[in-house]
């Protein structure tokens, strides 16, 4: 199908199911207000905080309520250009396979465009919220999909049942946001290590190894997956990867990050990952920060400021540390390197080179800074170190 033509058909699709395209934060709460009253909003707020703080329980409870018939179409319309950055992707993957699982369906607003695009194959949509599938069913029967069967399995304690030659996840397979990942080897570089224990940890505290597990037990030797998920930071990519690999799976084209809009609010997402298992690798997996928007370092660039009330050089990429490592030959006035309690390593450092100042911050889970001014505002950046050592020890 022509892209024009499925895009219309997404809008379509997605219209029926309620949902409705917002470009201004303001006009969407206006629209959440006049469909939530004050009662469903503390409600959502509270099984929202359940959900980040609590277990399994607390994220099942979380998506049987928001696949609520009066809720479901104001909170996924947060996702309209989500659905509308990830659909044509997916779409175009989909020809080779004949029998299709959607892995995490939710309430399968996805699922059912898919078996109306490709009615020739056989799809099946699982997901742990009851909730949700029996949304998924009732919709499936309105739209008078044959091809399309949903079921109610949480792999945590049940397997996956049937055989498929094409998996797909998308924001199924690693939720646990707030997990920091693995840090790397120390604040100098991004390079992790291969300690086997700190890999299995991290795939078990986000649930990740039970659930590709329970995936690759009903994919054939040959077969293929489409994988989207909240992995777009290195610290949690690299470990990501890395369970993708020692379980046989082969990238088929490089890693696409894709960004789109909430709303408002923009969002890097992804990588989007074609996988196959078995056969040869086609393309090497990737352990690198991936390209940023920091400015090259360059005396040209200190000279000549973008803002001349800002700083002279200002980077907050991963790019910053190789800035940093330009200004090698520096005095050092102070520094300090402190383990928190989560594990995480943390620098700062205050120096002076050639009649400038700068303040230098990393840390393990690939967070860089570098702010340079001239000297007359090197108190700004002695109060901005002393501030950072504050924050360090609370």
């Amino acid at each position: 199908m022509a892209h024009e033509s499925l895009r219309q058909l997404l809008r379509e699709h997605l219209v029926w199911w309620g949902l409705r395209q917002f470009t201004s934060d303001r006009d969407y709460f206006a629209w959440q207000q006049q469909q939530f009253s004050p009662e469903d909003l503390t409600q959502l707020a509270s099984c929202v905080e359940r959900k980040r703080q609590g277990g399994r329980h607390d994220e099942i409870a979380f998506y049987d309520l928001s696949a609520h018939p009066k809720i479901f179409p104001v909170l996924y319309s947060q996702r309209y250009e989500y659905y509308e950055a990830i659909a044509p992707r997916i779409a175009g993957h989909c020809g080779e396979a004949n029998c299709i699982l959607d892995f995490g369906c939710g309430l399968g607003i996805l699922t059912s465009l898919w078996a109306r695009l490709f009615p020739e194959k056989s799809f099946v949509g699982v997901d742990r919220s009851s909730v949700s599938i029996a949304i998924a069913k009732e919709q499936a029967d309105r739209l008078g999909l044959h091809n399309l069967r949903f079921d109610c399995v949480d792999t945590e304690v049940q397997p996956l049942s049937g055989r498929y030659d094409l998996v797909m996840a998308t924001h199924a397979l690693l939720q646990a946001e707030q997990d920091p990942g693995l840090p790397s080897r120390s604040w100098r570089t991004f390079e992790r290590g291969h300690d086997p224990a700190t890999q299995a940890a991290f795939e078990q505290r986000t649930g990740l190894a039970s659930r590709l597990d329970n995936l690759m037990q009903v994919l054939p030797s040959d077969g293929r997956m489409i994988l989207f998920e909240k992995a777009r930071q290195l610290a949690r990519r690299v470990p990501f990867q890395r369970a993708l690999a020692a379980r046989g799976l082969h990238l088929l084209e490089p890693p696409m990050p894709l960004r789109y809009r909430s709303v408002e609010e923009p969002v890097d997402d992804g990588p989007f990952y074609w996988l196959q298992r078995g056969g040869q690798q086609r393309v090497a997996w990737d352990e690198s920060p991936e390209l940023d928007d920091g400015h090259p370092f360059s005396p040209e660039v200190i000279v000549s400021p973008t803002d001349p009330e800002g700083p002279l050089y200002e980077n907050h990429w991963p790019s910053a540390q190789a800035a940093w490592e330009r200004l090698a030959e520096g005095d050092v006035l102070e520094e300090t390197t402190r383990q928190k309690a989560d594990g995480r390593q943390v620098h700062v450092e205050w120096g002076q080179f050639s009649g400038f100042q700068y303040l230098y911050c990393a840390n393990t889970v690939d967070q860089r800074q570098l702010v340079i001014v001239e000297q007359a505002r090197a108190t700004m950046l002695e109060t901005y170190y002393q501030e950072i050592l504050r924050g360090l020890t609370q």
